[in-house]
Formats: structure tokens, sequence, C-alpha cells
């Protein structure tokens, strides 16, 4: 058997395979892709493409860390090589914390399964029990959680809302049940149910 690598033309080409003898081009990068970097697994969050001069390229990555949640840049020569991580997702509901620890059951084993407050970082202000949602795994490992594009939350705490608001427009801070104060329209009023982007924190509709 030809001991030759492979050449990978694109991470989905390979999901599901490991080894750190896989290697891709800075050009198959993209934002979303994750990679083994120093020891640790980095999902890309942002990729610029910076041209030097005489004909040189460089590129800049905003890293998230999977395991810690830390983010940083770093910057490469676009003729680097990089070594994809592969993670496999697991379908899961979301139980309860105990202090620093977060609970959540395997849909289709039912296996409860622990990560802890910087495993989840900023998605903690989108969970709320019975959330449907996936676990990121790194060789069986938990590693992360990836929530769904938007959630409904219900408002705790915000001003009151006034007939004639939906026609004059304007926003107004509200807290809602995970604790995360987001902008809402004027008419919104405690009790309220609203849809959430999760990327970003912005208030999406009204929904009950």
């Amino acid at each position: 058997m030809s001991s030759q690598r492979p050449e990978i033309q694109s991470l989905n080409a390979y999901k599901g395979k490991k080894g750190d003898y896989f290697v891709i081009d800075a050009g198959q990068l993209k934002k979303g892709s994750t990679i083994e970097l120093d020891g640790k697994i980095y999902q890309i969050t942002d990729y610029r493409h910076i041209k030097m001069g005489r004909g040189s390229a460089q590129i800049r990555l905003r890293l998230r860390d999977i395991r810690s949640g830390n983010t940083t840049e770093r910057s490469f020569q676009a003729s680097d090589k990089f070594t994809p991580a592969f993670l496999e997702r697991r379908s899961v509901q979301y139980l309860y914390n105990d202090n620093s620890l977060y609970y959540f059951m395997d849909n289709k084993n039912y296996e409860q399964i622990t990560l802890t407050t910087d495993q989840i970082g900023d998605a903690i202000n989108y969970l709320k029990e019975g959330l449907n949602l996936e676990i990121l795994t790194y060789d069986n490992e938990a590693v992360s959680i990836e929530l769904p594009s938007a959630v409904d939350l219900q408002i705790v705490e915000t001003e009151p809302g006034f007939k004639g608001d939906t026609a004059t427009g304007g926003n107004k801070p509200a807290k809602l049940e995970t604790g995360i104060t987001v902008q809402v329209p004027l008419f919104i009023t405690v009790e309220n149910t609203i849809k959430v982007n999760t990327r970003n924190g912005e208030y999406l509709e009204k929904t009950s």
C-alpha cells in the first residue's frame, strides 16, 4: 500500500476521518472550519486574506478555542499548511446546571453529558431547560455546544409598553429569562416571548 498522503479537496470530503497526517492549504480554510494548532482545537470565526508586497500574501484568522471559548487572532503565510480537526455532532437536550456544570441528555441513547461554563462560553446566554441543540465532540470528548440559529425566550424585565408604540418604532432594553439583556421594540412587555438570534443577540420577532 502506498504511503503517499491523500490530497484533500475539502473538509467535507473527509468528514468523520481523523489523523494528524491530513493537511490542507490556507486557501481551503473558511469561516466555521476547525483546525488543530499548537495542541488545541480552534474554530475559525473570521478569515481575511491580506495582499503583501512583491506578490506575497498572508491570512489573518480570528480563532476560538473550542474547549475554553477564548478567542485570539493570528497571522499566517498563505503557503502554510493546516491540520483539520474533525468534530462530530450529537443531538442533545439541555437539562439543568449546577454551579459551573451544565448537564445535557443525548437524544438517541439518553446518556448524560456534562460540560463546564468555559466550554459553553457565551452560549450560556441562550440556554433554556428543554432546549434541543448539538454537542460537538473530538475523539469522543465533548468539547463544546452548537446552538440553534434562534431561540424563544421570555421577557422578565423591561419598561412598560404603550399603545401606539408599534407605529412609532424605537427600541428599549429587556432582560430575558436566561439573564441576558437585548434590545426590543417598544411594544414588547413583560411575559412576552421573543425569538432571539443566537449569533448576534438581536431581536427577531415576538412569538407570544
